[in-house]
């Protein structure tokens, strides 16, 4: 019995490092390519530019493939159909804020990440930036109180009000603002469909069947199907403010376990992000 414990022990903390590993590599790309935006750029040429430094390192599969979105698009403004989300030939500007979104897979192991930024001083964003804080904190203090994911999704979206900020999660489809994420069998090439690959969108159906079964949904929405108590497993979380035509989020994995002490129970998976340097910045100043 013991034995086993330690087995699954050691596979949980080798599986950790594969997703973390995963989860860095995608945020040095959001840094290396806002690194290299100017004025001009256009949203797929920013989500092309993410696409080959990725591929450069080895990727060769996606949960999804890149995003970047600028200006009131970062804020989903009028954003009415799935196709909106994809990259368009909007050219950056000067002050604008934008948010580079891309979700590989590596080694086996996927993550999904969103970073904000802006070319030049936006201090709007950089508003928004800071109060996103709060709901870091938020989210893991009530997924270790074990509430279920749509009071917490409640909760989120009645603080992101007191802060004076739309919900622009809500825009996605079936409003998420996470969604789990898992080990992806390695393909030296694997198709897409729609954006997304094929493989991950197996293995998110056969959760949501496996899920449906049992009464949980892969799905983190404010719908009764997400009126659960949070799933043990890996989830990207992404809670995402918007404000007068200007949005910010962030996204990265959250873990979930059947541990009985709190801390054990719910962790985000890496603290050396850049959103948190930044907070710890802030409060440092």
């Amino acid at each position: 019995m013991a034995g086993d414990t330690k087995q699954r022990t050691a596979r949980l903390d080798t599986d950790l490092r594969g997703f973390r590993e995963v989860q860095r590599l995608s945020y040095e790309c959001a840094e290396a390519v806002a690194a290299q935006l100017r004025p001009g750029v256009t949203e797929r040429e920013a989500a092309r530019m993410q696409r080959e430094w990725l591929r450069e390192r080895g990727v060769r599969d996606w949960f999804h493939l890149p995003f970047a979105w600028f200006g009131d698009r970062t804020a989903f403004v009028n954003f009415k159909i799935p196709l909106q989300f994809f990259p368009t030939n909007r050219k950056l500007e000067p002050g604008m804020p934008f948010i580079l979104d891309m979700a590989p897979v590596y080694k086996g192991y996927a993550a999904d990440i969103g970073y904000s930024g802006s070319l030049g001083l936006n201090p709007v964003q950089d508003r928004l930036m800071s109060d996103l804080r709060e709901h870091r904190v938020l989210i893991l203090e009530q997924v270790r109180e074990r509430r279920s994911l749509r009071e917490i999704y409640e909760n989120v979206e009645r603080l992101m009000t007191r802060q004076g900020y739309a919900n622009r999660h809500r825009a996605y489809p079936f409003g998420v603002i996470a969604h789990k994420i898992d080990r992806v069998k390695e393909r030296r090439w694997s198709p897409t469909l729609f954006g997304f690959g094929t493989q991950s969108l197996k293995g998110l159906a056969g959760d949501a069947l496996h899920g449906h079964r049992d009464g949980w949904s892969p799905l983190w929405s404010p719908y009764k199907f997400s009126d659960h108590a949070p799933q043990p497993g890996l989830w990207a979380v992404e809670p995402h403010l918007g404000f007068r035509g200007t949005g910010a989020k962030f996204e990265e994995i959250l873990v979930v376990t059947d541990s009985r002490d709190p801390e054990e129970s719910a962790f985000w998976l890496d603290d050396d992000l850049p959103h948190v340097r930044r907070w710890a910045e802030e409060k440092a100043a």
